[in-house]
């Protein structure tokens, strides 16, 4: 059973998503919060499988929370779960760490299937949310300077892993190498290309004719 906490301002919201996680027996919510600060030392004690964080929190909001968790090492998968589909918010939730971006509207069985996903250690994005951030990283490429760059055979297949959605854990056991390993290459992909995000590098793979990123 993997463990979910959620951190959301509106209680209803917050009944409404343990509701759903409770149809599926491979989840179960350990803990809730209302604001970012609480969820941040709520995510330090627990150290849950999954995080559902909000983007719109007032004080702390949903990419200040994240990025204290990835400052804290939190190793979590951390999904944000709105209302925003805007291009901005969307971009540098994926670019501060977020293993995902879902959308509140979305269908219960979509949400539960996307759940599944990120613990196979996939990056989950709603429908609209993927063709928004491929429009928005690419209408922002920078692809004279990544063209030039020269990768090496491991970096090639590490980047062919992250457009598959895996992350760093997952491809260490694809690999069969430590994850520290996989994050300096991780690093030095991204340094070479001219990038800033998993996910740029994998719609730069796509642009690029690489594997295919794994979204829906």
């Amino acid at each position: 059973m993997y463990s979910i906490i959620i951190i959301d301002d509106h209680p209803l919201i917050r009944r409404g998503i343990k509701d759903l996680v409770s149809m599926d027996d491979a989840f179960k919510v350990v803990g809730e919060a209302d604001n970012g600060n609480q969820g941040l030392e709520l995510a330090i004690s627990v150290n849950p499988d999954i995080i559902l964080l909000d983007l719109n929190m007032e004080k702390m909001d949903g990419l200040q929370t994240l990025q204290a968790m990835k400052a804290r090492d939190i190793e979590s998968r951390i999904i944000i779960l709105t209302v925003s589909d805007n291009e901005k918010n969307i971009v540098a939730t994926l670019r501060a760490g977020a293993d995902g971006y879902l959308l509140k509207d979305m269908e219960p069985e979509d949400m539960l299937e996307r759940l599944h996903q990120v613990v196979d250690g996939h990056i989950v994005l709603s429908q609209k949310v993927s063709e928004l951030v491929v429009r928005g990283l690419h209408e922002e490429s920078r692809l004279e300077s990544r063209a030039e760059a020269e990768l090496t055979k491991r970096e090639e297949e590490i980047l062919s892993l992250i457009a598959k959605g895996l992350s760093n854990k997952h491809i260490a056991r694809k690999l069969n190498i430590v994850e520290g390993t996989v994050k300096v290459h991780v690093k030095h992909l991204l340094r070479k290309l001219n990038l800033r995000s998993r996910v740029e590098a994998a719609v730069w793979a796509v642009e690029n004719n690489k594997n295919p990123i794994n979204l829906p």
